[in-house]
């Protein structure tokens, strides 16, 4: 005789057990007996196609949350519906106040953009042996979604082409996480089988984002949950640099990838693997995969994304790729990559012999071939240095690290009780806009006359010119006045001239062909920086006082917006960086190549415009407060400058007329690059410690240690 506590024990048992689906070929009947579409079911429980073909001939299972909701939809078809000879089966009595929702027969999903303009060329035909895989059609709405709308911040714009997204997140039970809260199936058990899913059936990549341009490869971002299940290991140990990790060239994976007939870039299996197979006429094969137990996502330009839920990494990761860029690697690639994929090298043009359309030079880009410099714009590891010899100096164009010296202070400055840290919002992003730079190779010149129009590097003696010493040189990184002639790029030498002095240059490597080249990089991340920001509640009407507030509470107002903004502000230094990326690993020899000298995109010349350009910039805001206030820096690191101030906020000391508008010329306070924010405040004591101690407050005055990366 069973006792009352095994029998109530067998029952909780059944209750705790999943959901029990009719048998496949029932799940069908019972959908075309409503006049369901397989692609209309799957746009109601939010997954594809393929994933219901495959749930009505056997060949997977739903996964909660959606097994409880498609066994829900069922039943109520299957009340509707009997099988032939069956009687209808009664219907539930619901509980007493308790209204019964409506099954979920119709779904509500966001209007389809416009289409992109149509490229020029041939129109792609698939390979016979490929169908095109069944998707969920893009449609308009037909009945107003009854949910509050989401903020612009929660939902990028989604393409019919690729009707899931950038990318998803997949965790270890086959569950990928799309963007907009999208949850998709994911059978695969193998990396190909992965790779094969992502590319057939998820739905999953990004339009284009110039018309010559190529979409956005998909991007699958592995749990270490869904690495092990894949055959990978949670972890990549080694001995080398973390982001030149990858896995050995015989681990069964990478075993398994070329077996399947599938490519590796040079780069190999790391954190960031790029799987792809030669493109088909302009049909691109090709995965981008991230591993987040490998560190794909620093900490430092995604703060706590990697600790985050599946869910929460996809939301991250899809307004990233919504508002910059679907990530290709860290954040200074991806500021790279943008770069090209906003200017791209190349376009269709037609050939007047043959009047067929033909691949072509895109003005305005960099084109498809690397470009040595000129010898003092290389580093003095690079072929064109070593194999020539020469030994005639090189730009210094960097920011700046200077602290005044203590003797320079007065008594005045030392009795304040305070100093305040300011720092620009993106200062390189700033100095890159409307910014000329030579997009042909450079020429040699013997005293020339300089022309402030043409970008190129100059050897000019600066020593002469006299400046404050309370002010750092505007000529040198450290703030040190200039001994002797030396390399600068043209907006160094450009600001001696503003300055009002002479300058006579004795030589030039200048560049005859010119462009803005970074214009549309810059108002792309701007306009990122500036809606993210405005997302956190920093808007552009807000006064100085309101402005200040909102910044101090802006990081906690929704953490996963506040990762985008790190991201977004590290992927400005890193792209930045990117144009002048030195060797890695220890077996390298000076003059050797390195595999970045081989991109288009390895432009020293073009990170020392923007360095130059910012440096320039924040020299001429300290010389008009000074101006205007009788102001002097403590100190300047990069883009954070400290000021001795009566008081702990910058409104104690920034000039503003006497209707209380902030004067022109100096810093101001404001949400868009180039305007200034609250870096810290420290005791002026603290400050005039570290000096003497021959350390940069600006580097300590947020309380940690602020790191000058430029993404090298």
């Amino acid at each position: 005789m069973a006792t009352e506590e095994e029998l109530f024990a067998n029952i909780d048992a059944l209750l705790e057990e999943k959901p029990q689906l009719p048998p496949p070929a029932e799940r069908a009947r019972l959908r075309e007996a409503a006049g369901i579409t397989q692609a209309r079911l799957a746009q109601a429980l939010k997954s594809t196609t393929q994933t219901v073909k495959n749930w009505e001939n056997g060949r997977s299972e739903p996964k909660p949350p959606r097994l409880e909701a498609y066994q829900r939809l069922l039943n109520g078809w299957a009340a509707k519906y009997p099988a032939h000879g069956a009687a209808p089966a009664p219907a539930p009595a619901p509980a007493p106040g308790h209204r019964p929702e409506p099954v979920p027969e119709t779904f509500t999903v966001p209007a389809a953009p416009e289409v992109p303009e149509a490229e020029t060329a041939a129109p792609v035909t698939a390979p016979a042996a490929q169908a095109a895989p069944e998707r969920p059609a893009a449609r308009r709405p037909a009945t107003s979604s009854r949910r509050p709308a989401a903020k612009k911040a929660a939902k990028p714009a989604t393409d019919p082409q690729f009707p899931h997204g950038p990318l998803a997140v997949m965790d270890g039970d086959g569950s990928a996480y799309g963007v907009d809260g999208i949850v998709l199936d994911c059978p695969a058990t193998t990396i190909p089988e992965l790779v094969e899913w992502t590319l057939r059936e998820s739905g999953l990549g990004a339009p284009k984002l110039n018309r010559y341009g190529k979409d956005s490869d998909p991007l699958i971002v592995l749990t270490a949950a869904a690495a092990v299940k894949l055959g990978l290991p949670e972890r990549l140990e080694g001995h080398e640099q973390r982001r030149s990790l990858r896995l050995p060239e015989d681990h069964q994976v990478v075993k398994q990838v070329a077996k399947a007939k599938w490519q590796l870039t040079q780069r190999g299996f790391g954190p960031w693997a790029r799987i792809y197979r030669k493109a088909q006429g302009r049909d691109r094969q090709c995965v981008q995969l991230a591993v987040l137990s490998w560190d794909a996502l620093d900490e430092r330009s995604w703060p706590g994304v990697s600790e985050m839920a599946p869910a929460d990494i996809a939301r991250v990761l899809g307004i990233y790729a919504q508002r910059v860029i679907t990530p290709r690697g860290s954040t200074a690639v991806s500021g790279l990559e943008l770069m090209t994929a906003l200017r791209p090298p190349t376009r269709a043009v037609r050939d007047e012999a043959t009047g067929n359309w033909v691949s072509g030079h895109n003005p305005g880009s960099l084109g498809t071939q690397p470009m040595d410099p000129a010898p003092p714009e290389a580093t003095q590891e690079h072929p064109v240095v070593v194999n020539s010899g020469w030994t005639g100096g090189f730009l210094n164009e960097e920011a700046y690290q200077w602290v005044r010296p203590v003797d320079l202070l007065t008594a005045e400055e030392c009795t304040l009780p305070c100093a305040v840290g300011l720092d620009l919002n993106t200062a390189f992003l700033a100095a890159a806009a409307r910014l000329v730079v030579g997009l042909s190779a450079p020429d040699h010149f013997h005293a020339p006359t300089f022309n402030p129009k043409i970008p190129g590097s100059w050897l000019v003696d600066l020593s002469h010119i006299e400046l404050d010493p309370r002010l750092p040189s505007p000529f040198t990184p450290d703030g040190i006045r200039p001994t002797g002639p030396a390399w600068y790029q043209t907006h160094t030498v450009a600001y001696a001239q503003e300055l009002g002095y002479n300058v006579q240059p004795l030589e030039a490597y200048l560049r005859r062909e010119t462009g803005a080249y970074l214009d549309p990089w810059h108002d792309r991340l701007k306009t990122a920086y500036v809606d993210t920001l405005a997302d956190l509640g920093v808007t552009r009407d807000l006064d100085d006082r309101a402005f200040l507030a909102a910044m101090e509470r802006h990081k906690d107002v929704d953490p996963a917006l506040a990762a985008v903004l790190a991201a977004i502000k590290a992927t400005v230094k890193g792209g930045v960086g990117k144009l002048r990326e030195r060797p890695q690993g220890r077996k390298y020899k000076d003059g050797d190549r390195w595999p970045a000298l081989d991109r288009p995109t390895w432009r020293p010349d073009i990170r020392a415009a923007v360095i130059s350009k910012a440096r320039v910039n924040m020299h001429r805001k300290l010389l008009n407060m000074a101006k205007m206030t009788g102001l002097y820096p403590l100190a300047v690191l990069s883009d954070c400058v400290v000021y001795p101030s009566p008081g702990a906020s910058p409104l104690d000391f920034l000039p503003y007329s006497a209707s209380g508008k902030p004067q022109p010329g100096g810093f101001r306070l404001g949400p868009t690059p180039g305007l200034a924010k609250l870096e810290g405040v420290q005791e002026m004591a603290w400050a005039v410690d570290l000096m003497e101690k021959g350390l940069n407050p600006a580097r300590h005055i947020k309380g940690g240690d602020a790191v000058l990366d430029d993404g090298e």
